[in-house]
């Protein structure tokens, strides 16, 4: 317990304790019990989120609930839990910690804010922000009448009105773009357009923010005026002063590895240092840290580092104190009565009507659908943490009362619930593609457009990837289109959120137009396309795992694909054996496989591209296809066939005769070889680059011993149901087949790629995928 000094005032408990063997409380020492907090706090806020996950909804959710139920709306009505966990005298250092993950998590958000897309916003996305800002904010005005005249007659008028108007009118910009990427609209018009709209209205939060601040500092008009100007003088030394330091840093910062520690250290001690800057202003230490993260230039990966550097340890440990924070000071037991819970309601109706009417108004005047409109009327109903800082700025200003402040802690919490339910139940996208008919490799136009959806997670697939793509790229007279899809999990990182904005209606990232921008995946396929005549689009699709196979199958139907190409699961190390990167990418591909609308190849990648970022056209290497028979193997040859015709692949086929092979496919695969060979007769070069071979598939050794007097080869190309009996006593990979569960082994190879294909409408047992 703490002592009192001399003074007559209450001395700070002890750092640490002596132990509970020593008869010491850690409980009554401020480190050992800010650790217990911040561990309750993680355990309450995350198992609710994983309660909440079914229904969808963002994390803020599960936080702001947390942070109730562990305050004295539930928890804390016991004297002795409170007493305990959360003592009045562990509440200075729990908000101090709150706040500084505070500070920069707002600088986070701002790194996050490239004002180039805010500039770059339409005029229809403009006007609906314009107006889910406008009607909102009168609305919060007349709302704060009918408080002032009930529950807060003691508020200072102006400030009150100012808070409770900029309260109503903040749409949250980073829960918008998760639930927009859940509900997998981020590509849509819709999305294309809340996502510009909640962009703009999270800078005019801010201004409207500081202004509200400014106003509750003092009651003298000139010392507000002296405090905005002070804080647009902060603004623009921070645009003329600070940011070509950033830049300078951010230009000799080439590539990852050249970022250096100092860098890092520099700019986290600017942010401090602007945080103080704004608070001695009389604004707010997170306006400093907010205007120096959008400064920050975002070209480059230097933003990038920063992010990965302080996002995993303010977002998981600090942010949800906040949170906490913030239902401590949040009693709903204090909303009683008929009056209360009225003025509750009011302020939520006039919360919803000025959001969505505003959004919807002006969304039918830039002629947006009424459905569409509707929609986005709810999506900038969103509220999410800059709401809880005005309100928790507005509480410690004396501006809200206890009162107030828990029925505005609940309007938040509402908005936001309602938001996922009722657009997924008001809006289902059409993701209908007009059908097509060259959904296989093997057809037969052979002068028709290939078009090919190549999957990647990160840069080390891009080689092998590339060199496939070559390969794939036949005769000059036919066309091959290529869309590279990027494969990123959405997860409740903040850095999700500066993938989000990047990404068009088209799914093409904004980084393809940004000038300066040297973002290697891109690079690498942009240097690709400029090299061959291959045509290269990139595309990024965000979203959870558990649901990202929806995103690859609809691309591949939107973009008429006869081919999709996914990478295993596993990667190899140095020692040649291969990896799992995750049992959920696992999944994706069995998904993808299961639901695809064309054929699919799943790639086990050896380094068949080296490790060079763009593949010349001069590529040279050996490849094999096993031929067993059936619906896949037949793909397989087929694709092997339009390798063949590229100069620098050199094409071994070698077939199995299986006595115990399907009458119907032995006929089907006899017509099939018959047509490999007549189009190599119609090709000098093609024909001096293949060589056919024969052998009994009797049993496995006599089928592996086959295949190793093959020789080396740098890709085998496999069915995945072929006929042929398993060659692997055990396999953990099914989704390969019986011949590619075996090759992927590094008893068998650790230099060979395998590409294993799937025909499009082959039919398949789901139980070969588990």
């Amino acid at each position: 317990m703490a002592t009192t000094s001399s003074t007559g005032c209450p001395e700070s408990p002890p750092v640490t304790s002596n132990g509970s063997w020593d008869g010491d409380n850690p409980l009554r020492h401020a480190l050992p019990l800010i650790i217990l907090q911040i561990c309750l706090v993680v355990v309450v806020t995350r198992s609710l989120a994983f309660l909440l996950r079914p229904l969808r909804q963002p994390r803020v959710i599960a936080e702001i609930i947390g942070g109730i139920l562990l305050g004295p709306s539930a928890l804390g009505r016991s004297s002795r839990f409170m007493d305990n966990v959360f003592p009045k005298r562990s509440l200075t250092v729990l908000d101090t910690l709150a706040n500084i993950g505070l500070i920069f998590f707002l600088f986070l958000v701002g790194l996050e804010l490239d004002l180039r897309t805010i500039r770059r916003t339409g005029k229809g996305a403009l006007c609906i922000a314009i107006a889910g800002i406008t009607l909102p904010f009168l609305l919060g005005v007349g709302t704060s009448v009918v408080f002032h005249s009930t529950i807060a007659k003691g508020a200072r008028y102006g400030p009150f009105l100012v808070f409770m108007g900029v309260a109503l009118s903040i749409t949250a910009f980073p829960v918008l773009a998760r639930i927009l990427a859940e509900l997998k609209l981020l590509t849509t018009d819709l999305g294309r357009m809340a996502m510009s709209a909640a962009a703009f209205n999270d800078v005019a939060a801010w201004i409207l923010l500081a202004l509200a601040i400014a106003l509750s500092d003092s009651g003298s008009p000139i010392v507000t005026l002296w405090v905005l100007l002070a804080g647009m003088a902060f603004v623009a030394v921070a645009a003329i002063f600070v940011r070509p330091v950033l830049a300078w840093m951010t230009r000799r910062s080439h590539d990852r590895g050249s970022i250096k520690e100092s860098y890092i250290c520099a700019t986290l001690v600017i942010v401090l240092a602007a945080g103080f800057t704004t608070d001695a202003i009389g604004i707010h230490a997170l306006f400093g840290a907010f205007v120096i993260g959008v400064v920050v230039p975002k070209d480059g990966p230097f933003a990038g580092v920063l992010i990965e550097k302080i996002e995993d340890l303010v977002s998981s440990l600090f942010l949800p104190l906040y949170f906490v924070s913030s239902g401590l000071k949040t009693n709903v037991a204090s909303i009683s009565g008929a009056r209360s819970w009225a003025l509750c309601a009011l302020v939520i109706t006039n919360a919803c009507i000025g959001k969505i009417v505003g959004t919807i108004v002006a969304s039918l005047i830039a002629k947006v659908p009424i459905r569409e409109a509707v929609t986005l009327g709810f999506l900038m109903n969103t509220k999410g943490l800059v709401e809880l800082i005005v309100l928790n700025i507005g509480r410690d200003r004396k501006v809200l009362n206890d009162e107030t402040f828990a029925i505005m802690v609940l309007m938040a919490l509402f908005t936001t619930f309602i938001t996922t339910p009722i657009v997924v139940s008001i809006y289902k996208p059409a993701r209908r593609a007009p059908p097509y008919k060259h959904r296989m490799v093997e057809r037969g136009d052979l002068d028709s457009e290939f078009r090919m959806l190549a999957c990647f997670h990160s840069s080390r697939n891009i080689p092998t990837i590339i060199s496939v793509v070559e390969s794939s790229r036949g005769t000059g007279r036919r066309r091959l289109t290529v869309y590279a899809m990027h494969l990123m999990e959405l997860s409740e990182r903040s850095s999700s959120i500066s993938m989000v904005h990047k990404v068009r209606r088209n799914g093409l990232p904004f980084w393809n137009n940004a000038s300066g921008n040297s973002d290697q995946l891109v690079v690498a396929f942009e240097t690709y396309r400029q090299l061959s005549s291959v045509t290269v689009r990139p595309l990024t699709a965000i979203s959870d795992l558990e649901t990202i196979h929806e995103d690859i199958v609809a691309s591949a139907q939107q973009k008429r694909a006869a081919l999709i190409i996914l990478p295993f699961h596993k990667v190899q190390q140095m020692d040649g054996g291969l990896e799992s990167i995750g049992h959920a990418f696992r999944l994706v591909n069995q998904r993808v496989l299961q639901h695809a609308p064309c054929s699919v190849a799943v790639l086990v990648d050896r380094g068949l591209g080296g490790t060079t970022q763009v593949a010349s056209s001069e590529i040279s290497y050996a490849a094999a296809v096993l031929f067993f028979g059936g619906a896949d193997d037949r793909e397989a040859l087929a694709y092997g066939a339009r390798m063949a015709e590229h100069p620098g692949i050199a094409l071994t086929v070698l077939r199995f005769f299986s006595a115990a092979a399907n009458p119907d496919d032995i006929k089907q695969d006899e017509a099939c070889i018959a047509k490999f060979r007549a189009s190599l007769e119609s090709s000098t070069e093609a024909e001096r680059s293949v060589r056919f071979e024969e052998a009994e598939a009797a049993d496995s050794a006599g089928i592996i011993a086959a295949i190793k007097r093959l020789g080396r080869f740098d890709l085998f190309l496999v069915g995945r149901s072929s006929s042929a009996v398993p060659l692997a006593e055990k396999s953990d990979c099914p989704e390969l087949g019986p011949v590619g569960g075996y090759l992927a082994l590094p008893e068998f190879s650790t230099i060979t790629s395998v590409l294993v294909m799937q025909r499009y409408g082959s039919k398949v047992a789901a139980s070969t995928l588990v």
